[in-house]
Order: structure tokens, then C-alpha cells, then sequence
């Protein structure tokens, strides 16, 4: 009987420590992916050139030098993206001093076309199915939105959808 109480708190330390184990590897998970999506190894590096054409549009991320630029990686399909495309239209008729390019990664250009039209987006946009410039900023979520200051440098990466009338990023802005 004396034994009974010993097993069931060592079992009561086992979980305990399970348990706290469980919350340090969280807690390192959320800090590795904070630093990844506002602090990437890219900052303060030279972005990546591309040039992408869908045949209606064409954009060369080298002929914006001299600005600072927003470039959101985004596809119709892409719940987030949906959530956030509100946000950045409304950024971009704001503050037309910032150039938007939007990057989709959309295959089926008809869908592509419809969604736009719909949307009615009219910001800088281009359909890049071959992800040749997502692939070069080493993107593979969407949305994902990197400005870039008027040298060309990357300043800062955003994860996920953004609310882009937030004071904190309009703040950043203005400092480039």
C-alpha cells in the first residue's frame, strides 16, 4: 500500500515534465517563426531581380528602384489572400507613393482574369503559374508580402494576411 502513492506521483512528474517539455518546444516554435516572418535572413539584402510577364501584364521588379515597394505573393484560390486583398487595395489607393506588385501564382489564367474583374483590383498585378519570382525570394506561403526600400534592399517580410491600414506598418514605412 506505502508503494501506491510513490507510482502515482512519479507518474504525476512524468506529466508534469511532459507537459513542460511540450510548452518549451511551443514556445521555441513560435519564436523561430516570429523572427522568420518579420526578421528573415534576407533583410537588409539585396532582393531578388525577376521578370515575369502573363502576356497582359509585365513586371520588373529592377525598373521600381528608387521606390520603396510592397510585393505581396498571393493566389486567388488562397483563403488569407481573400481576406487581406480588402486591406491592400484600400493601402494602395491610399498611398499610391508605395508601388503594390502583386505576384499570383494562379495556373488557370481564366479564373485568374475572373477573379480580378470581380474584385476589382487595380493594383500592379501578374500571374506567375512557373512561381519563377516566389521561388527566388524563397516563398511558399501565401500571402506573403516583402517591402523593399528604394535601393533595393529587402526591409522586412510579412507572413499570412496583414491589416495594412495598421499605424505600426505605415510608421516603418515612412522610415524608408
Amino acid at each position: 500500500m506505502a508503494s501506491a502513492p510513490y507510482y502515482r506521483d512519479v507518474g504525476m512528474t512524468n506529466r508534469i515534465g511532459h507537459h513542460l517539455t511540450l510548452l518549451v518546444v511551443a514556445f521555441g516554435l513560435c519564436a523561430t517563426a516570429c523572427d522568420r516572418g518579420n526578421h528573415p535572413s534576407q533583410t537588409g539584402k539585396q532582393a531578388p531581380d525577376f521578370n515575369v510577364s502573363d502576356g497582359s501584364t509585365a513586371v520588373h521588379l529592377a525598373s521600381y528602384r528608387g521606390q520603396v515597394v510592397l510585393l505581396n505573393f498571393w493566389a486567388t484560390w488562397c483563403e488569407p489572400c481573400i481576406l487581406e486583398l480588402p486591406s491592400l487595395l484600400q493601402f494602395h489607393r491610399a498611398h499610391p507613393e508605395y508601388p503594390v506588385l502583386a505576384v499570383s501564382v494562379d495556373e488557370d489564367p481564366d479564373a485568374y482574369q475572373s477573379f480580378l474583374v470581380r474584385r476589382h483590383v487595380d493594383l500592379i498585378t501578374v500571374r506567375d503559374p512557373k512561381q519563377i519570382a516566389a521561388t527566388k525570394f524563397g516563398t511558399e506561403q501565401w500571402p506573403e508580402t516583402y517591402i523593399i526600400d528604394r535601393e533595393g534592399r529587402i526591409r522586412r517580410r510579412f507572413i499570412g494576411a496583414q491589416d495594412w491600414s495598421s499605424p505600426e506598418i505605415l510608421r516603418f514605412l515612412k522610415t524608408l
